[in-house]
């Protein structure tokens, strides 16, 4: 906290590690944002994605933090429009004025296909979204087990459809592994780095594909890592 510090941006369930907030820790940062006076941009893409149980908890759901608070959210990953790129935001309506006049003079509308999807996955696919959710679950533990058994140490995500092991033990810079790995095996994960300096030494893998390509990508990734672990 600065006196130049204006709000705190959060994305939770969280890109690239999986990890969520609890509804204590949610309270705690709103209570600090309120005791400073400054406003809440939470990002929650993945709010539908979560497993185990766990519920994602809007920084919205305390009436304190409404008028601090700007949620942004879109149909990308709950409702796999990723193509069709639409997106919202709810805020305090002084915000919500400032952004439109941005909107008008720099975006064109969202296309009109993308506005139909939305609305037929509002009001249709509640239940295919939560079909997807528990498949996205039974992928994460293929995930979790595989890394495990491989040796590679990861926060075991409870949101998202995100892993972020620890790649430390071969010696490879995050890029190094990801270039080598493509090459020698044909699999692609995303260097830890491309989400900044704490990254290095992870790498990001996503869980959105079929159960017979993780396994496949599983078992490339082990004879990878024997073969580059010290």
């Amino acid at each position: 906290m600065t006196d130049k510090t204006r709000a705190i941006l959060l994305g939770y369930p969280n890109n690239p590690t999986g990890a969520i907030m609890s509804k204590e820790q949610i309270k705690a940062i709103g209570d600090w944002a309120v005791k400073h006076d400054i406003m809440i941009i939470s990002d929650e893409l993945y709010a539908h994605l979560t497993y185990g149980g766990k519920k994602h908890t809007m920084f919205t759901a305390f009436p304190e933090f409404k008028d601090r608070t700007v949620v942004l959210n879109g149909f990308s990953k709950a409702y796999a429009m990723t193509g069709l790129r639409l997106g919202y935001f709810t805020a305090p309506a002084a915000f919500v004025q400032a952004a439109n006049l941005l909107h008008q003079n720099v975006v064109l509308c969202a296309n009109i296909t993308a506005q139909y999807g939305a609305i037929a996955a509002l009001k249709y696919c509640e239940n295919d979204m939560l079909a997807m959710v528990a498949e996205y679950e039974k992928r994460r533990q293929i995930m979790i087990d595989g890394f495990k058994k491989i040796g590679l140490p990861l926060y075991e995500p409870e949101g998202a459809f995100y892993v972020f092991p620890c790649i430390k033990q071969t010696g490879l810079t995050s890029m190094e592994f990801v270039e080598k790995l493509l090459t020698e095996e044909e699999v692609l994960v995303i260097p830890g780095s491309s989400f900044g300096a704490s990254g290095e030494g992870f790498i990001r893998c996503s869980y959105a594909y079929s159960e017979d390509n993780l396994r496949e990508a599983l078992t490339r990734l082990d004879r990878f890592i024997r073969k580059y672990t010290k």
